[in-house]
């Protein structure tokens, strides 16, 4: 097989977009004598190489690329028969800004949007392609590709089974100190017959939305969508989408805002001469903490989107790629129940507020099915713990005291919680401990931050009953013993938790069965890794291997720490959920969730970005958090399910000093499935072991550890 050459390219050229170089020519054709797998099929003509293969149930999809330099890369892109987009070429824009490096490369503080930053356009010399097996799945990549700084390669891959294409840029820089964001999609000549009849989205009122004719090739322009996707309808029939990995694309931000992450029309940023359409990544984010994405010197950082072609209308093909989500909504799992924790809503304080305003004695006007309370149950999300008061004091101050706003926490997250929905108080306190920590007892308490000198550990109030105050570590630990709470650490080893909980590893505390660990968001964002959120996942390996005994053992549930939800909100690429292992009804507010609080520090669940899920997960037979008798070799058995193709899988295991990954690749089966794995591995010497599944989007699911006796 010959290796492709690697390009660059500046930026300021005319028409810049993939254009071919000047004077045309044939690009080099190589692929490997290594045989496709899946019934992948490539031919050669004169100008083009066209690659097909089953994308469905007796559907085939083509991609056909032109070898001419002075035509479109993209001759067509067809199923079924029907050519839906003819004449493209994909369109890459790179902005380029610097990473303040104070705190290293995991940051979340940081804006590099405040220093100077540059916009570049992909230019691709297609000077070779290449045809090549990549595991179960084929690997098209054409060489030279270039934006500023970057150079690398653009890699299509096909997927047997599924429509979908997956459309990368690969590259990387030498430059030091870089964050950057990318924005990709498709694009013809300004001055050529339009590829296709429409432009078409759903808005946020859920209404598809069609630009049609001159209306598609208007100035740029970046719409509020829902669901994240933009769709082409061909002009002979047929659509396609270009839809964003659904967590991966969007950098982490603390308000999960539509950021308009579409666009379409001419002259987008920098593709003077072009039009097109696609998806981007914000500049702005939320105007608070924007940091985009980490590129450190040398990492291969693949910055890619998906092609889904259908048949069909702009409607087919949506409802096509949100299947791809389960409608961006949380899938019911038998013996199950779903729980999210970290949630900044501050329903409390604008509750207080409103009343005052309002002079009302009941529930204020507007607040009687909060707007987050209806986005949660239409995405099946049935347990959620807060983490209110997350104010400063002036704030807070102003709505009541502590003991008032706790009242109305407790009061308001029974009123709204039912048979769908149980709304758990939570709090993020942030005093004594170090770093940011959250709370979770499985019954009201009432407890204030500031113990006085002298004033006494708890104490009888006429109306609330106990109320406890805390002035210390050795406090906070007490409460929890005598209340059997939680604390574990939030967004650990970032944000204003950084260094912790290292830090304070060797404290009572921490050593307690009442701290949990830390949890686990998919921060910060790096696209050179396969999977999301290595931050946390290296850390509950880390804590397991710290810990002496049984009750030293740490756990990492999922977090999702963002503030304001409401119907605009783009809140499935920002959320990660726990399917809890919790048999019957859904507990009751009024009944307790010790439950829950039980399942959580027992290690009873997996964590999933939604489209890869684990229902079950044994080491020698012992669930997640259970215990198992350990011998040399162990049986690990596995049941996934998945809806985006497949990458691998891992089982992770730790000898108290060192950290195994035992890698299963599964590229060897299509989209939406489910399989059994089995595995006999060698466990000697383990504590633990846990399992990581992962698909071609960087979406994914973990266990929580099967911890092993070795007594």
């Amino acid at each position: 097989m010959t290796w492709l050459g690697v390009g660059f390219a500046l930026a300021g050229i005319a028409a810049p977009l993939a254009a071919a170089p000047a004077g045309g020519g044939l690009t080099k054709l190589s692929r490997s004598t290594q045989a496709l797998s899946g019934d992948v099929r490539v031919t050669r003509a004169a100008d083009a190489v066209t690659i097909d293969w089953p994308a469905g149930s007796a559907v085939r999809g083509e991609l056909v690329l032109s070898l001419q330099r002075d035509r479109p890369l993209i001759q067509s892109v067809a199923i079924g028969g029907r050519a839906v987009l003819s004449g493209v070429d994909p369109a890459g824009v790179v902005t380029v800004g610097t990473r303040d490096l104070k705190q290293g490369w995991t940051v979340f503080f940081d804006n590099p949007r405040e220093r100077p930053f540059e916009a570049f356009p992909l230019t691709l010399r297609r000077d070779g392609i290449s045809v090549r097996k990549d595991g179960g799945y084929t690997k098209v990549t054409v060489g030279g590709a270039a934006a500023g700084p970057f150079s690398g390669t653009f890699e299509f891959t096909i997927y047997p089974g599924s429509p979908l294409i997956r459309a990368a840029m690969v590259m990387s820089t030498q430059r030091p100190a870089t964050a950057y964001t990318f924005d990709a999609g498709l694009t013809a000549p300004t001055s050529a017959a339009m590829p296709w009849r429409s432009i078409a989205y759903t808005d946020l009122t859920d209404t598809l939305v069609r630009r049609e004719g001159a209306d598609a090739r208007r100035p740029a322009a970046a719409p509020e969508v829902r669901a994240r996707m933009i769709v082409a309808e061909g002009a002979a029939g047929g659509a396609l989408a270009i839809v964003p990995p659904p967590h991966q694309f969007f950098y982490p931000v603390d308000y999960a805002n539509n950021d308009n992450s579409a666009w379409y029309g001419s002259d987008y940023r920098v593709l003077a001469g072009r039009t097109g359409f696609g998806v981007r990544q914000t500049l702005e984010g939320d105007r608070r903490w924007v940091p985009w994405v980490n590129a450190k010197p040398g990492t291969m950082q693949d910055m890619g989107i998906f092609y889904l072609a259908d048949q069909g209308d702009a409607a087919t093909v949506s409802q096509a790629a949100l299947a791809l989500t389960r409608g961006d909504r949380f899938k019911a799992l038998a013996g199950h129940r779903t729980f999210t924790s970290h949630y900044h809503v501050e329903h409390a304080v604008d509750f207080l507020n409103r009343a005052r305003f309002q002079q009302s004695t009941g529930v204020p006007a507007g607040l009687e099915t909060p707007e987050f309370v209806s986005r949660f149950k239409a995405m099946n999300v049935e347990i959620v713990h807060l983490a209110e008061l997350h104010l400063g004091n002036k704030e807070l101050d102003r709505a009541g005291d502590r003991l008032t706003l706790l009242k109305t926490i407790h009061g308001e997250t029974a009123r709204l919680s039912d048979d769908q929905l149980l709304l758990l108080p939570g709090e993020e306190p942030n005093v004594h401990l170090g770093g940011h920590w959250l709370s979770m007892f499985p019954k009201p308490v009432y407890w204030t931050l500031d113990r006085k000198e002298g004033q006494p550990f708890v104490e009888d109030d006429p109306v609330l009953g106990k109320v406890y105050h805390v002035g210390s570590s050795d406090d906070v630990l007490k409460l929890m013993e005598v209340e059997r709470g939680l604390m574990w650490t939030a967004h650990p080893r970032i944000k204003s938790s950084f260094g912790f909980p290292d830090a304070y590893r060797e404290a009572p505390f921490f050593k307690s069965d009442r701290f949990l660990g830390g949890a686990w968001k998919a921060m910060p964002s790096d696209l050179s890794e396969p999977r999301l959120g290595s931050r946390v996942l290296d850390l509950l390996d880390d804590m397991n291997n710290w810990a002496a005994g049984p009750g030293e053992r740490k756990i990492t549930p999922g977090e999702v720490d963002v503030f304001q939800i409401d119907r605009r909100s783009e809140l499935y690429a920002h959320m990660n959920v726990n399917y809890l292992r919790l048999n019957g009804p859904l507990p009751t507010h009024a009944g307790g969730w010790s439950s829950v609080l039980d399942a959580v520090r027992g290690g009873h669940f997996f964590t999933t970005t939604g489209e890869v899920l684990i229902p079950s997960f044994t080491v020698d037979g012992a669930q997640s958090g259970e215990t198992a008798a350990a011998g040399t070799r162990a049986k690990v058995r596995a049941t996934i399910e998945w809806t985006f193709p497949l990458a691998f899988a891992e089982i992770v295991s730790g000898d108290g000093t060192r950290v195994f990954r035992d890698r299963i690749d599964l590229t060897d089966g299509a989209p939406f499935g489910s399989r059994t794995i089995t595995r006999e591995i060698d466990l000697g010497g383990r504590k633990w072991a846990r399992l990581e599944v992962w698909d071609v989007a960087a979406n994914g699911a973990f266990t929580q550890p099967v911890f092993l006796d070795r007594r």
